[in-house]
């Protein structure tokens, strides 16, 4: 049939855990998407699993920024995005991180924002 479209993403690269220790206690919420940037988190289409994101306020999850009072959590599983609706996720709030594969280039370990809830590994 003309005009289908077939596009294909999986469940994700969780290269990014040490272990799967978290991932059975990931909270869900919404992606507020007009506050990221396409080339920047989501260039294929979709957000990848593992991209940190602010959770302070669950209905809207926007990028991670360290800052005072943020709350950190990373995407579990990739999340399809058209860039402009609003998409629901599931988000990992704990858990052993290795930061040379966490999906967002020149992301650091939380500095301002104390973040007990993750180990972060090299």
């Amino acid at each position: 049939m003309p005009g289908l479209k077939t596009t294909q993403y999986g469940t994700g690269d969780y290269s990014w855990m040490l272990n799967t220790d978290g991932l059975d206690e990931a909270v869900s919420g919404v992606l507020d998407v007009s506050t990221f940037t396409a080339n920047t988190h989501f260039p294929n289409g979709y957000f990848p699993s593992g991209l940190p994101v602010r959770v302070d306020d669950r209905d809207v999850i926007r990028p991670w920024n360290d800052t005072a009072g943020a709350r950190l959590g990373f995407l579990k599983g990739d999340v399809k995005t058209d860039g402009v609706e609003d998409a629901n996720c599931a988000v990992v709030v704990r858990g052993n991180i290795k930061t040379a594969k966490v999906p967002l280039a020149g992301f650091a370990v939380p500095t301002t924002a104390a973040q007990p809830q993750f180990a972060f590994w090299s």
